[in-house]
């Protein structure tokens, strides 16, 4: 039977009791009591949450408005330079929102502009918890999961980025059919099954229209949706300290601190998008004008997210090789589709290769590495950012080469050298900058902070003094380790942790 209200007698406190209709302290108190930490870097992933809703609701607006058809229709709107001329019913559609349509160009923008920080903070959050070590176990699962929804993100990406047919994603597909068309012997089949005929068909927008709106957003929400059900089971990583150990949890409670914090979080995504849409101009397709097979956009790039696969097809010598009266296209089948191919195996495989070369496979961790602390994943880390900068550079050769007036074969063949050395210079300085911050902070927890003053020594000679430290770093340990504890390519021994609640 449902439990009594509370009541207070004379000289008594009052006290509430649970309502037994409902039993939401007895169901749902541990989980509104759940910790959550407070470094800024575990914001990436609310980030692209909310930017994720926001492409949500402005992607619902923008349907009830834009055609999917490749019918060819002749402009009328209000774009005086188009005028008359003919173009497919998408691009109509699309200029039809910027301009006709109250708050349409706003709308287009601002979910332009999600996307681009939905990807960006995905990134961001896959990176945070690569170089903290958050993807061991039990959180592999997780790990596959967030890199699983980074590649959903770039196709859902590069669909959108289609659908308005103007000059500039035009050459995009062109691009993507030429992808196709290397695979050896599927990839004729494949391009006519993507385009419905010969380029550019009257199928392909239509098509990655229902991918854009349905089925990709629907495999992103509902990873997300589990993503989300295993942060809350598994429990937040944390940074060591004084009262963190792997077997508890401290942070600001979910009622009411961190959905007061998350909710002003969301308000300020949401403001910042608003702005960016009204003040900062993105894809005007009305200067592209239409696509047209014939001919191409000067200048073309892509968005910065797929700007590391134009940079490798770049970068690319000529190279193809016949085979029985085929051709093999070494410079398309090696950038395009080998390499991001190898990118997301390694994302894939990392956390199990680097846990069984270490060892740590058998334990759980729930406290975060500070990136110094592992130096070769930090340096393998920092050397596929560097890969990636030099990609996404070469994606803009041309840009770079006619800006600073240098020659573009001379800049191509820079670039080539930079993609294989920089990044093994990148590894090792990485990897010794990491042991030269381990070891300055040993000796600074050693010897203590410099206080600035200067005394001589009974031999006469000088010495500065030292006071203890004091001032800490999250994660940074409070005293100096041994020799054992100091190695940073194998796991420490753990000291024995105190029973408290595991969740």
């Amino acid at each position: 039977m449902p439990r009594a209200a509370a009541t207070r007698g004379p000289g008594e406190r009052f006290v509430v009791a649970a309502d037994g209709r409902l039993p939401l302290l007895d169901g749902g108190g541990s989980l509104l009591r759940k910790a959550f930490p407070e470094h800024w870097s575990f914001l990436l992933g609310e980030i692209a949450l909310y930017s994720l809703l926001i492409l949500v609701l402005t992607g619902v607006w923008l349907t009830f408005f834009f055609k999917p058809e490749m019918r060819e229709v002749v402009y009328a709107g209000p774009y005086v330079p188009l005028r008359g001329v003919l173009v497919s019913a998408a691009f109509d559609s699309t200029l039809h929102i910027s301009f006709d349509v109250r708050g349409g160009l706003l709308m287009r923008q601002m979910h332009h502009w999600a996307a681009l920080v939905f990807v960006a903070a995905i990134g961001l959050h896959l990176l945070r918890i690569f170089f903290t070590g958050a993807f061991r176990r039990p959180r592999e699962m997780n790990w596959i999961i967030g890199v699983t929804l980074f590649l959903l993100a770039l196709a859902e990406g590069f669909a959108g980025y289609s659908l308005p047919d103007d000059l500039l994603s035009g050459t995009g597909l062109r691009i993507a059919q030429g992808i196709m068309l290397s695979l050896p012997v599927v990839g004729t089949y494949m391009s006519m099954f993507a385009f419905g005929s010969q380029f550019p068909g009257q199928e392909i927008i239509p098509r990655l229209y229902s991918l854009h709106i349905l089925l990709l957003p629907g495999a992103l929400l509902a990873l997300v949706t589990v993503h989300l059900i295993l942060v809350f089971y598994l429990k937040h990583t944390q940074w060591r300290g004084p009262r963190t150990t792997n077997r508890n949890a401290l942070g600001k409670p979910m009622v009411p601190q961190f959905t007061a914090s998350s909710t002003g979080l969301s308000l300020m995504v949401f403001g910042v998008m608003a702005l960016l849409g009204g003040l900062a101009q993105i894809n005007p397709v009305w200067a592209y004008g239409p696509y047209r097979p014939d001919q191409v956009s000067t200048d073309s790039q892509p968005d910065w997210y797929v700007g590391f696969l134009e940079g490798a097809l770049r970068l690319v010598p000529p190279w193809e090789t016949n085979v029985a009266g085929h051709t093999l296209m070494w410079n398309v089948l090696l950038p395009a589709i080998v390499l991001p191919g190898l990118l997301f195996v390694v994302l894939y495989a990392y956390p199990f290769v680097e846990q069984w070369l270490t060892g740590e496979h058998h334990r759980e961790h729930h406290l975060c590495d500070r990136p110094r602390e592992r130096p070769v994943r930090t340096g393998l880390g920092v050397a596929g950012v560097t890969c990636y900068g030099i990609l996404l550079l070469a994606g803009g050769n041309d840009v770079v080469a006619y800006t600073f007036r240098i020659s573009m074969n001379t800049l191509t063949w820079i670039l080539r050298i930079a993609l294989v050395v920089a990044p093994v210079v990148a590894f090792l300085l990485t990897r010794r900058l990491c042991h030269a911050l381990l070891e300055a902070e040993q000796k600074r927890l050693e010897e203590g902070e410099e206080t600035g003053q200067v005394r001589q020594t009974v031999e006469g000679g000088y010495e500065s003094g030292h006071e203890p430290v004091t001032g800490f770093r999250p994660g940074a340990p409070r005293k100096p380790l041994s020799s054992l504890e100091s190695r940073t390519g194998t796991p420490s021994p753990e000291p024995p942790e105190p029973e408290s609640p595991s969740r």
